[in-house]
């Protein structure tokens, strides 16, 4: 339950218009939910501003549909990352609106009413090959409420690539930038840009990239000042802090 949510609700029995029992039993669930294998933290959205997500990793189809229809019973909305085809499909068969996204390995579940984006992410990628952990960071932000433009394939091999792409990057309010390899893009972008910078190093790349240190090594190092590092392939987390950097500049 959001804030808007459990504002109505108040107003609702203060006005006459619902009982206080009425109220309770729509509360019944308030903080959290327990379902036996979960205790779904249905407070979430009225401590950080965005329901609990799934990360549906490690989970059978139906402890993640389980998870996700209480989420959408109280939320009327959920968002899941890491999810198999296996767990999209049951989702797809029981939500007729989800959004399964098998590049990205996200789910969601729109609400009802579209909610007014604010901010401007700018995810770029620097290979096609990292596109699966930028598509993550691209849901998610877009999910949270926020406008989102990709721009992929502009690595440091082709620099002029990036380079070009001036405009974009300055018209962004954050920029998540996602590299495997060395990891050099987000060092480029944090020269070209004046607002905030999320680098997400991937696990892309040869045998000496070791499943992503060296990327995240370089990010953590870039002489860029005012870079952000989140961990390796997790395009989530970079979608997680831009929308705290946005909802501090829109309360």
């Amino acid at each position: 339950m959001n804030r808007e949510q459990l504002s109505a609700l108040l107003s609702d029995v203060a006005n006459g218009r619902l009982t206080a029992q009425a109220a309770l039993d729509r509360l019944r669930h308030f903080p959290t939910e327990e379902i036996g294998y979960a205790r779904v933290d249905h407070h979430r959205p009225l401590r950080q501003g965005h329901p609990e997500v799934v990360f549906c990793a490690g989970k059978t189809v139906e402890q993640v549909v389980g998870i996700c229809e209480r989420l959408a019973a109280v939320n009327e909305t959920f968002v899941g990352t890491r999810a198999t085809a296996e767990q999209g499909a049951a989702l797809e068969e029981r939500f007729d609106l989800l959004e399964w996204n098998q590049l990205g390995r996200t789910v969601y579940l729109p609400p009802p009413e579209p909610v007014p984006l604010t901010g401007k992410v700018l995810v770029v990628s620097a290979g096609t090959s990292d596109l699966p952990v930028a598509e993550e960071a691209a849901v998610v932000a877009g999910a949270f409420g926020h406008h989102v433009e990709r721009l992929v394939d502009v690595g440091v091999a082709g620099i002029h690539r990036i380079l070009t792409a001036g405009t974009r990057l300055a018209q962004a309010d954050v920029v998540i930038v996602v590299a495997g390899m060395e990891g050099a893009l987000p060092s480029v972008v944090g020269g070209l840009v004046s607002g905030p910078v999320i680098a997400v190093p991937t696990s892309v790349g040869y045998g000496a990239s070791f499943g992503g240190l060296a990327a995240l090594l370089a990010m953590l190092n870039s002489c860029a000042a005012g870079v952000t590092v989140v961990n390796i392939d997790n395009g989530f987390g970079a979608a997680m802090a831009a929308s705290r950097i946005l909802q501090r500049g829109n309360p």
